[in-house]
């Protein structure tokens, strides 16, 4: 049963305390955040426009918990400070179609790096110990305050730390053994390609996120830079456990990856799979992604026709699928 409030008076006033404390630490009581000419509300729109591959009004208003009267004033003062372009959906006329301007991509990648300056200037102080217990404490806040929220996924994405690594390589060489019989050598390929992202891991270009549920890994997923290509992305290493599978997981996983790679300026991703793996090709084709070559190779013991899918990102016409 709930404890009654007379017994918490003692955790409601350090409750209250932390959050008094958290937003003078953020500046969130600032009149503009990080300095910035933007408040928070505001800032929190600039990213959700951002990071969404077609955003809604109706979408964000959903996803910040804020009154749609209110989010359209915000919309309608980016409108009319040229950072934001508003249409009716060609899909639903009902609803209007959000577009950032180049502008509004500007402003918001300058309030973006004065984001990751703070975070980064609070944890480059930190001793490893005293970092690792703080991050672990941020998500086991986030964990407990969600959970009740059930309009949200069963599964949480974070990013990579210690450990990851090693666990990223043993289940995509047994997993892939398994499922389709390849030999160690994709096991030793995608050792090396943990190896390179690790060695060179580039944090405003570069990402990997795992997948947990319950503080279990069962995916992950990497984006990485494109050799020779600076305005190209590679997707790399998708994969989720079978017991994790059918509950949007994949989907959310690619998602993640187009999101930061917008963000990160990138005009294309390109990934390289396995026609045998339908099931990831379902999910690549949902995000936009266009099959562009096919090659038959001999790999991981097996005979293989490789694929290049690609995502073009500039808002252009997608790359035409073959055939």
């Amino acid at each position: 049963m709930p404890v009654s409030l007379t017994a918490l008076t003692k955790e409601i006033a350090v409750f209250r305390r932390f959050n008094r404390m958290y937003t003078r630490f953020i500046g969130t009581l600032n009149e503009g955040l990080l300095n910035s000419d933007y408040s928070l509300a505001e800032a929190r729109v600039l990213y959700e426009l951002a990071t969404r591959e077609a955003p809604t009004a109706r979408e964000i208003a959903e996803e910040l918990g804020v009154d749609a009267g209110y989010l359209s004033r915000l919309l309608t003062k980016f409108e009319c400070d040229g950072l934001l372009k508003r249409k009716t959906s060609e899909l639903d006329g009902r609803y209007t179609d959000l577009a950032r301007t180049a502008r509004g991509r500007s402003a918001f990648k300058k309030l973006n790096a004065l984001s990751d300056d703070q975070a980064r200037d609070v944890l480059e102080d930190l001793t490893p110990s005293a970092l690792l217990q703080l991050i672990e404490c941020m998500r086991t806040i986030e964990g407990i305050v969600t959970k009740a929220d059930r309009n949200r996924p069963p599964f949480v994405l974070r990013p990579h730390r210690v450990g990851d690594m090693g666990w990223v390589v043993y289940r995509e060489g047994l997993g892939y053994a398994e499922q389709y019989g390849w030999d160690e050598t994709f096991e030793a390929l995608v050792a090396r390609i943990v190896d390179q992202f690790v060695t060179n891991f580039d944090s405003s270009r570069e990402r990997c996120w795992i997948a947990e549920i319950d503080g279990q890994s069962v995916g992950h997923i990497f984006l990485v830079k494109h050799p020779g290509e600076p305005e190209t992305a590679k997707l790399r290493l998708l994969f989720v456990e079978p017991s994790a599978r059918g509950m949007g997981l994949g989907d959310a996983l690619v998602k993640e990856c187009i999101r930061f790679a917008r963000t990160a300026g990138y005009k294309k991703i390109s990934l390289w799979t396995q026609n045998i793996l339908t099931s990831a090709h379902h999910l690549y084709e949902r995000a936009g992604f266009r099959l562009t070559k096919e090659e038959a190779h001999h790999s991981f013991g097996k005979d293989l026709v490789g694929q290049t899918w690609e995502l073009d990102l500039t808002g252009e016409s997608p790359v035409r699928p073959l055939g």
